[in-house]
């Protein structure tokens, strides 16, 4: 019989958006023995290393409390067509319901009150708009918490469960360990055996490969997501000003001509900066917004979503591959000018400091991304430039900058039921390194459904 190092009810693993809102819902009432154990810092931690950097760090903006997107930027989308598929397994109301209950739940934690995409006339005269420049924009209501904002926001909920649930931070899951189908908790990468009945998984974004690795070993069944690769993209914020006074982040969709792939847009940043982040030692970029402290620029990013059949089975390597060939060629993010691309050219620091556009990532090192992102890719994103031009005149201006290589990996989630649980019993894999969502709002209403089903399971 396994003997453990200490046991539990309940063991979460990873303290991001979906890991927090499962660990609330357990703290609610007495008696659960739960733990939360995150690879990261605290957010006391997190919030002072982020104040004594010039710039973040990116090996840091991945991990710790509150994970990736809840602590940069925090957007929250109130959709059940944006951020994920749990719409996919559960009824559209059931959806709704459980985001505008996790809406509430910031609300009461400080989120601010401010709404946008709360105009339905506005919003369906943009809507009109893109349809003409070939687009389809995706109506949401968005509220945002900004990057200077979200870290409040986090420490009350941190607060909240102090002597409720037991935190351990700096403590990485290796193994998750199961016996006949039934999991019976974890081993830490400090070699402690940790025993708990139900155990949740919440690793996020940087976690999904240790997610992956364990459904292997475990012989779970798995589902391929396709994988998301381009680029960020930074124009003058008078550019997007109409369209994020109006929708703030505007979730557009085109399909290309040359290859009929979906592009869309992804995380737009109003006044923000372009970051880059680590994961797993391949250097990506990102974007954040503060909610007050402004730039000149505005960012986002286009995504190219492919989806690979037989044989091929690794997305995220695909990913990995194309951000590792970015980071060889410039030694990092790469960035280049519109305007070069179309020439076929790689720019140059002097050409880029002639231009209209002044980088906020000044880290990133001027080349050529036609070396780095397939000729599918670029063609997509060259389009659909063309068509938010329309739209947005100046968005394919030639002073406009392309960052590369942006990569979203989540791309493979183990098989589950509408309870989000795997096939081993009691073994829950929630949030975005579940590959289940893409979002905070759908990644915390993952954490809700796991954990009231292990109350219901308890009797509590």
């Amino acid at each position: 019989m396994r003997t453990f190092s200490a046991t539990y009810d309940v063991i979460i693993v990873g303290a991001g958006p979906a890991g927090i809102f499962a660990a609330l819902e357990l703290a609610r009432g007495a008696g659960l023995r739960v733990l939360l154990i995150e690879k990261g810092d605290d957010i006391e931690a997190r919030v002072q290393r982020a104040q004594s950097q010039a710039r973040r760090d990116p090996e840091t903006l991945l991990t710790g409390w509150g994970g990736a997107g809840a602590f940069s930027d925090g957007k929250l989308t109130m959709s059940p067509e944006v951020g994920g598929q749990l719409a996919e397994i559960l009824c559209r109301e059931e959806v709704e319901g459980l985001l505008a209950e996790v809406d509430q739940t910031y609300l009461q934690f400080g989120a601010p009150d401010e709404l946008y995409g709360g105009d339905e006339e506005a919003i369906a005269d943009l809507s009109r708009r893109a349809a003409l420049a070939d687009l389809h924009l995706v109506p949401t209501r968005i509220r945002h918490l900004g990057t200077d904002r979200s870290p409040s926001v986090l420490k009350e909920m941190r607060r909240a469960l102090e002597g409720k649930v037991q935190i351990r931070t700096f403590t990485e899951a290796r193994d998750i360990l199961a016996e006949e189908g039934r999991v019976l908790g974890l081993e830490t990468s400090a070699g402690e055996t940790l025993g708990a009945p139900f155990l949740i998984v919440a690793p996020g974004r940087v976690g999904n490969q240790w997610l992956s690795a364990q459904s292997e070993r475990l012989g779970l069944a798995r589902v391929d997501n396709p994988v998301d690769v381009g680029v960020r993209v930074e124009v003058p914020a008078p550019v997007m000003e109409e369209i994020c006074r109006i929708a703030y982040e505007s979730k557009l969709v085109f399909y290309s001509k040359s290859f009929d792939d979906r592009v869309r847009t992804f995380c737009m940043c109003p006044n923000g900066e372009v970051v880059m982040e680590q994961n797993d030692g391949v250097m990506t970029v990102n974007g954040h917004s503060y909610a007050t402290r402004k730039t000149e620029n505005t960012n986002f990013s286009l995504l190219v979503s492919t989806a690979f059949t037989e044989p091929f089975r690794e997305p995220i390597a695909y990913g990995r591959y194309l951000a590792s060939l970015a980071n060889l060629l410039g030694g990092g993010v790469l960035v280049q000018r519109l305007g070069d691309l179309r020439t076929g050219r790689r720019s140059t620091s002097e050409r880029i400091q002639r231009g209209l556009v002044q980088p906020t990532l000044p880290e990133a090192t001027p080349g050529d991304l036609s070396f780095v992102l397939p000729y599918r890719h670029l063609a997509g994103i060259l389009e659909m430039l063309e068509a938010m031009d329309k739209l947005a005149p100046g968005v394919a201006s030639r002073h406009t900058l392309l960052y590369g290589v942006e990569v979203k990996f989540y791309s493979a989630r183990p098989r589950l039921s509408e309870c989000l649980e795997t096939e081993v019993a009691n073994l829950f894999a929630i949030g975005d390194g579940a590959g289940v969502t893409r979002g905070l709002v759908q990644a915390s209403a993952s954490g809700l459904i796991a954990a009231r089903e292990i109350r219901a399971r308890l009797g509590r």
